[in-house]
């Protein structure tokens, strides 16, 4: 394996491709906050600000500050802190929360139906913090991460429009997602203030939405960990947020030193790699049914962005960890299926929405739901990782 060619290559693309094309397009210089629904040249086609979206911008730009790709870019760091100042003053809710989204001049325009954007909130506060240490962002970041936890049994609230005859689940997105929170707040913060919290979440995701007899992580369990295959939403499986959230336990049971979970997590990233993969065209499946039955989504076997950026670093991870050449043989695999098929030759960036052959289906480069986040932090964190196992500073 050419190590050092294959970092120079995810390297380049985080620098000279994928940064410039956010920093030059995605700062809105007159309200304030940021474009994310940017087409394939990054013009803008509409100006809602969707809240996950533009924290996470904030969280990425705080990071690329202050590590050796920012080299402490003072432009970084202004657009993290002039996002937070947007964000922080017309995103907020009285009770701590964040909404959903927000028109361009900051009026809200849909409800905290969602605790993903306290998550990212969290998230970008405290990444703030890390880069500057003052304590407003420290003071925010703490009040959001308590914002998500308090929502976490009932994330909805008033917004649910779910009945009675709905059956109650567990979602492995809100506690995968926690779990990463809480190494985000341990790093950032350096406190132990939610230890506990995120020992409980990895602790869930590994023995509550595993089955043993499939081989698989679901997405939605029953709240006693029973699993319901019964029905469309009890068999849902989605490769990757199963491999997205093996790495964010592979990072917790890293710092903890716990070799069981390792050995369980890496084991969960080669069953998902095998139940997620494309057996006809590659790729790792955007939506799956458990048990082959058919699948609600019309877009279940399209090919996205993010379960591959969250496939390679799984499989970065593992193979770190475990020495495995299982686990470099998904590397090689997926790293060459994605870079044949997502990168955009003529404007850069990267595709989002591929059909099952890996023909692009959509031209956009951010939205509802991409923008600066899913790709620059898996060519930043694979880096790192193929740095680490090659022993190249």
């Amino acid at each position: 394996m050419d190590w050092k060619a294959t970092i120079d290559r995810y390297e380049n693309e985080l620098t000279q491709d994928v940064i410039p094309f956010w920093q030059k397009n995605c700062v809105d210089e007159q309200f304030g906050g940021y474009f994310t629904m940017l087409d394939r040249d990054g013009s803008v086609y509409d100006t809602t600000k969707y809240m996950w979206m533009q924290w996470r911008i904030v969280y990425m730009f705080a990071e690329l500050y202050r590590s050796r790709f920012g080299a402490g870019n003072e432009e970084y760091l202004k657009i993290a802190r002039d996002g937070f100042d947007f964000l922080y003053k017309h995103g907020r809710t009285e009770d701590g929360s964040y909404y959903f989204a927000l028109n361009r001049q900051g009026v809200p325009s849909m409800a905290q139906y969602s605790i993903f954007s306290d998550c990212f909130a969290a998230m970008g506060a405290a990444a703030l913090f890390a880069a500057t240490g003052e304590e407003r962002y420290r003071a925010e970041a703490r009040s959001a991460m308590r914002s998500y936890i308090r929502r976490l049994d009932n994330p909805k609230g008033r917004w649910n429009k779910l009945l009675e005859g709905t059956p109650k689940r567990l979602s492995l997105g809100s506690y995968m997602i926690l779990a990463n929170l809480g190494c985000v707040m341990k790093e950032c913060l350096g406190s132990d203030e939610f230890d506990g919290e995120t020992d409980r979440a990895v602790r869930t995701v590994m023995k509550l939405f595993h089955n043993p007899e499939l081989k698989v992580l679901f997405e939605n369990v029953n709240p006693d960990g029973t699993f319901d295959l019964e029905s469309c939403e009890g068999r849902f499986v989605n490769p990757g947020h199963g491999l997205e959230s093996m790495w964010f336990v592979l990072q917790y049971a890293e710092r903890i030193n716990d070799k069981e979970l390792i050995r369980q997590a890496c084991d969960y990233v080669d069953e998902l790699f095998h139940f997620g993969t494309d057996p006809v065209y590659g790729g790792i499946f955007y939506f799956m049914d458990a048990l082959g039955k058919p699948h609600l989504e019309l877009q279940h076997d399209m090919k996205l962005w993010w379960p591959h950026n969250e496939a390679i670093i799984a499989a970065l991870f593992a193979y770190k960890l475990s020495g495995e050449e299982r686990f470099l043989e998904h590397f090689k695999t997926i790293d060459q299926w994605a870079w044949s098929h997502f990168p955009d030759p003529e404007y850069g960036e990267w595709f989002a929405y591929l059909d099952r052959r890996g023909e692009p289906n959509n031209m956009l480069k951010g939205g509802k739901w991409k923008t600066f986040f899913h790709l620059p932090r898996c060519l930043m964190k694979s880096s790192t990782l193929m740095r680490e196992i090659a022993g190249i500073n």
